[in-house]
């Protein structure tokens, strides 16, 4: 097989959610596999694996020259950052290719503690930009896994300008999408304390929702609630990830690897899907691909909830988005032509020509709705008449329902076959050259050069020989000798060359040169696993760094705070900047309106975001207070040209401070504009003080905690913080809609209303689900989908233990709000921080008071969040 050798292919990296899978993987034809123990993996509820499981996975999988990359992808509590280093530790000394890591905090200590374990920075980082993958190169990852929004253009263009960083870009290929942002949700962690950050998703995105609007009140809350039109209740769920027909221009594109999602599906899933993607690579490195209709076929019964070609080429709204249905759909075989209620049996008019077989899984949706969808196995046989294909049905059926195909008899049958028996036009055997040699004396001797793909060559000598006797009458001919040593049988090795020396004198049983031959082939094995080990001294040098961070992780000084505790506001409208400013906030955090987000062009209050700024400026400095200028979450790098361009224009007007929510805009302004200051958000996943002292390097004046910790955890991370030689400000979250989802899917697209202008501060904007809990919506000037929860936290009576631990700034989050809402928030904190500095306990009746003023103005509620109650663990 040549394939690899006429054109260089991505890496075809597959998924593995337990030991079988594994090796449906393996054998389906996967250059490498992703899996996770089973802790601080982001798929928690998959069977996953045991360390003995990881250590068995690796050898099996170097064996056959596939790499085994291991997902330490949540982000990690402060009492837990020990265990995850000695944890990798273990993958390391076990040989694993990579480790894929979400925590910053993780990767800078395991790039401390273990120099050379490679690292890929997971999707859950969401690098968007070239930014993002300079940051990542700075913090040790040799590989991004780029966020799932980027089209092909803008992936080609980041790897171009990130060419000198040597970091490799991987890109998901095909499988489940997530509607937000990867690791910019919270909407699990809000509603039912599953965090996906913490490998927890309980899939809220695949529940009904219906879309609202109303007029607001003086508050910024909806009055009056009415139900916008939508063409389906599923509003947040999008179909599955499929590329197989664009693999050409995928070869062609400068990415390492292609994806596949799927650690919670069965093997059988992943031999079909891995073993269709493993062809069309092979074909396209022939320059020969052609999809193959039986490939299709075969990605649809696999699983499918309809297929996308996603961002990667272009799909957006309905292309993109399944709002019809949550759940697998199978293969369209036809459309019901007539139902027999007599004989119940339909006949099914035909879309393409197909064999359905006892065994196998029919599903009928009625044609006005698709919500009433049924099915059943097959347990008779179906017969082909003029009209159609003609079935047995346990129940009515409606004429023009649309059948499908959900299972198969012989796709469970190939899918074993793949498991079982692996056809050597999937796997790649390793390359191996041999070299034999029959001494005068009769000893014959093998030895040889493993070449692994992505790794040095291996030396194979074997120290015994064959001791061959000489010939009396008929001697081993050389062509005999070298067929016998040719043959490489179940061992997972090719011979691509043969050196024979001898001169045609000896003899030998054929059952002993084939012992010597497996002798061989067991030893290449034995020295192609030790090829990929680290040396001993090294993890030996691993295990003294991690020794000495356990010593100084449990021997902290601890500093107390002495900083003027502040609070800070984050609004998006010059009117409440006026209010916060003369309400007493001391820092504003303004998150301006784009350019033209009004119908009317003309108007006056449609100005551009410098304009914005400029007047915000002002108005700050008439009130004696100091304005930030709070960047999107999302920039990607047409924001991102727009953030350069502004920034030295608004520093010379007297912006001294930006908030950023990502790591690549951060890079971007300070490299515009050194001397700013930065301030870090929501999106930046604050977790444990390991990630406060990697962003220190930026470096960052505040930044904000993860709202998914709770009082003890807020507690160690601020004890730990506070050991370190330097430390930004700390700022945690107590009021306001919490952000949980932002997707570059707009809502209210999906309706009328999504019209120039129509989507302004003047009404109010949700999806409510089955419960009657109405989540706000919001769209920003890029047109994407910003979800809030239903409730609004309030931590106002945790004013007094935040000063007490250490915390330097408290954050409300008044965007979406009227300046009404922005006076009366600022003045209950402000009642609150001037009780706790005379030092009032929590418990005291003013604070029950203040709460009960805020319920009066809330959005939904009140909650503490993860605060009290902490996450589902």
């Amino acid at each position: 097989m040549l394939q690899h050798q006429l054109k260089k292919i991505p890496e075809l990296l597959a998924p593995a959610g337990s030991p079988e899978t594994f090796l449906a993987a393996v054998n389906a034809g996967a250059d490498a596999v992703y899996l996770s123990g089973k802790q601080f993996g982001a798929r928690k509820f998959a069977p996953n694996f045991s360390e003995r499981e990881i250590e068995e996975a690796v050898v099996y999988a170097h064996t056959r020259g596939v790499k085994v990359y291991v997902t330490v992808n949540t982000l990690i509590h402060d009492r837990e950052l020990a265990d995850v280093m000695n944890y990798l530790v273990h993958l390391y000394e076990a040989g694993v290719d990579a480790v894929l890591v979400q925590d910053t905090g993780v990767a800078e200590l395991a790039h401390e503690i273990i120099p050379d374990l490679a690292l890929h920075a997971s999707t859950q980082l969401t690098i968007h930009n070239e930014e993002g993958v300079r940051w990542a190169q700075s913090l040790g990852f040799s590989r991004v896994v780029l966020a799932r929004e980027l089209p092909l253009s803008e992936i080609k263009s980041i790897a171009q300008k990130t060419a000198d960083t040597v970091v490799g870009l991987e890109i998901f290929a095909h499988g489940a999408l997530c509607y937000s942002y990867s690791g910019q949700c919270l909407l699990s962690s809000v509603i039912g304390g599953r965090s996906g950050n913490r490998g927890m998703c309980a899939q809220p995105c695949r529940k009904k929702y219906s879309l609202v609007t109303a007029k607001i009140d003086r508050y910024g809350r909806p009055c009056d609630l009415q139900d916008v039109p939508v063409p389906g209740p599923y509003l947040l769920s999008p179909k599955d990830l499929c590329t197989y027909q664009d693999i050409f221009r995928l070869v062609n594109a400068p990415i390492v690897s292609l994806k596949i999602e799927g650690r919670m599906k069965s093997a059988e899933y992943v031999s079909i899907v891995v073993s269709s993607y493993r062809r069309a690579l092979d074909a396209a490195a022939r320059g020969a691909f052609d999809p193959e209709e039986t490939s299709t076929r075969d990605l649809f019964l696999a699983f499918n909830r309809g297929f996308t070609r996603g961002h990667l080429f272009g799909d957006i709204k309905g292309k993109l988005m399944g709002r019809d249905r949550p759940d697998n759909r199978g293969l369209f075989i036809g459309t019901v032509s007539r139902y027999d209620r007599k004989r119940e049996t339909v006949t099914i008019f035909p879309d393409q020509p197909i064999e359905i077989q006892p065994g196998d899984g029919l599903l009928f949706s009625h044609p006005k709705n698709p919500e009433e969808a049924w099915g059943f196995s097959l347990n008779t046989r179906s017969s082909v008449t003029p009209e159609g294909i003609e079935i047995a049905v346990p129940g009515k059926v409606e004429n023009g329902s649309l059948a499908f195909l959900t299972a198969s008899v012989d796709l469970a049958s190939r899918s074993r076959q793949i498991i079982q028996h692996p056809d050597q036009g999937l796997r790649h055997p390793v390359p191996v050259d041999v070299d034999a040699q029959v001494t005068p004396e009769g000893l014959l001797t093998l030895s040889g050069t493993i070449n692994p793909p992505g790794k040095e060559p291996v030396a194979v000598k074997m120290i015994d020989g064959l001791q061959l006797e000489p010939a009396r009458t008929s001697p081993l001919r050389k062509e005999l000798l070298a067929a016998q040593l040719e043959k490489t049988g179940e061992t997972p090795f090719r011979i691509t060359r043969l050196t024979l020396e001898y001169n045609d004198t000896f003899f030998a049983p054929i059952r002993e040169i084939n012992r010597l031959r497996r002798a061989f082939f067991t030893l290449a094995e034995e020295k192609l696993v030790a090829a990929y080990l680290p040396l001993p001294e090294k993890v030996d040098t691993a295990k003294e760094h991690l020794n000495k961070y356990r010593t100084c992780h449990h021997h902290q000084t601890v500093k107390p705070s002495r900083r003027v505790f502040k609070i800070v506001l984050y609004v998006d409208r010059l009117e409440s900047i006026e209010a916060g400013a003369c309400a007493g906030a001391g820092i504003i955090c303004f998150e301006p309106p784009g350019v033209n987000t009004r119908e009317n062009e003309q108007d006056p209050a449609n100005i551009s975001v410098e304009e914005a700024i400029r007047t915000a400026l002002e108005i700050c400095k008439n009130h004696n207070a100091r304005l930030v200028w709070k960047l999107p979450r999302i920039t990607r790098q047409t924001g991102i040209a727009e953030i350069r361009s502004l920034l030295p224009h608004l520093y010379s007007a007297g912006l001294r401070g930006c908030m950023v929510e990502n790591q690549g805009t951060a890079l971007a302004v300070i490299d515009t504009v050194p001397e700013i200051t930065l301030l870090g958000s929501f999106g930046l996943n604050v977790f444990n003080a390991g990630t406060v002292r990697t962003l220190e390097r930026l470096p960052f004046e505040m930044l904000l905690l993860s709202p998914e910790l709770s009082a003890g955890e807020i507690g160690l991370l601020v004890r730990s913080v506070r050991s370190q030689a330097r430390e930004p400000e700390l700022a945690v979250f107590v009021q306001g809609n919490l952000e949980v989802m932002v997707s570059e899917d707009c809502l209210l697209s999906v309706s009328n209303i999504c019209k120039k202008g129509s989507c302004g501060e003047t009404r109010f904007y949700g999806i409510q689900d089955e419960t009657g809990h109405l989540l706000p919506v919001r769209t920003d000037t890029a047109c994407r989908g910003h979800i809030f929860n239903a409730a609004e936290t309030c931590l106002v009576d945790a004013v007094p233990a935040f000063m007490k631990m250490g915390i330097d700034d408290i954050i409300i989050d008044a965007r979406g709000r009227t300046p009404a809402y922005v006076q009366e928030i600022m003045r209950i904190y402000l009642e609150s921080v001037a009780l706790a500095t005379r030092a009032t306990s929590s418990s005291d009746s003013r604070y029950t008071l203040l709460r009960d003023r805020i319920k009066e103005i809330a959005l939904g509620g009140i909650t503490s969040g993860h605060y009290t109650r902490g996450l589902k663990e």
